[in-house]
């Protein structure tokens, strides 16, 4: 799948479950405000699993320096679609997102969050077409805007961040598990779990019917769970 189809399955995985799944796992019900922040975030997150190609949407985040990253991470996660694209990793991202938040505090949890704002706003194309310098000035403004915003309104966020980093890596795997090839849910087993709808990535299945839907659903999810509520309350 692109990259834009993962952030909005994050996106609509996010919205669609934030009435009831935050309040289950974690015990606490989001505020609407929270509700359209985690969408964002969880948009972002859907895009790590993909740390492991050297020309997806995070290799292009940091110019040369995240395309040696994503080099790296490919090699040593034994290519596209082996480690990362696992059940495992979704445990270890939301393992290392707790780790971080409790042990190191207001510096971790706003890095990622821009991190993640800066993976969504690319992903999504909030930003000039292309992968010039305007494009990277773009998408690190709004995640810095979006940072700031967060610095300042948010203060509960490292209660939910790591919830909303496993939902956008799950989501990855549940996307890619629609395409051939699969995904490796158990790695290190080999077997890949399939059910291809989406033949060829970038297709026009793929761009012309799975992402307007999707993209329909995350908003129509978004009015349900964040700002019908408040209507219903005012």
């Amino acid at each position: 799948m692109l990259g834009q189809s993962h952030a909005i399955s994050g996106a609509l995985l996010y919205a669609a479950t934030a009435p009831f799944l935050p309040e289950a796992l974690l015990g606490v019900q989001p505020r609407p405000s929270e509700v359209l922040v985690g969408t964002l975030l969880c948009a972002g997150a859907a895009l790590l699993p993909d740390l492991d190609h050297h020309d997806a949407t995070p290799a292009h985040l940091l110019g040369p320096l995240s395309r040696g990253l994503c080099r790296v991470v490919g090699r040593l996660c034994g290519g596209h679609r082996h480690a990362t694209h696992s059940l495992l990793f979704v445990a270890l991202t939301g393992w290392g997102t707790w780790m971080g938040v409790t042990r190191l505090g207001g510096g971790f949890t706003l890095g990622l969050t821009f991190v993640l704002f800066a993976l969504a706003a690319r992903a999504l194309h909030l930003h000039p077409p292309g992968h010039g310098l305007t494009a990277w000035v773009t998408s690190v403004g709004l995640a810095g805007v979006g940072t700031a915003t967060v610095a300042a309104w948010f203060t509960g966020i490292a209660v939910w961040l790591p919830y909303t980093v496993c939902l956008g890596t799950l989501s990855h795997l549940l996307g890619d598990c629609l395409t051939r090839r699969g995904a490796p849910l158990f790695w290190p087993c080999r077997r890949r779990f399939e059910l291809v709808l989406i033949r060829r990535t970038g297709g026009k299945l793929e761009t012309r019917f799975f992402v307007p839907v999707m993209t329909v659903a995350t908003f129509a999810a978004l009015w349900f769970s964040a700002f019908a509520p408040r209507l219903a309350t005012g």
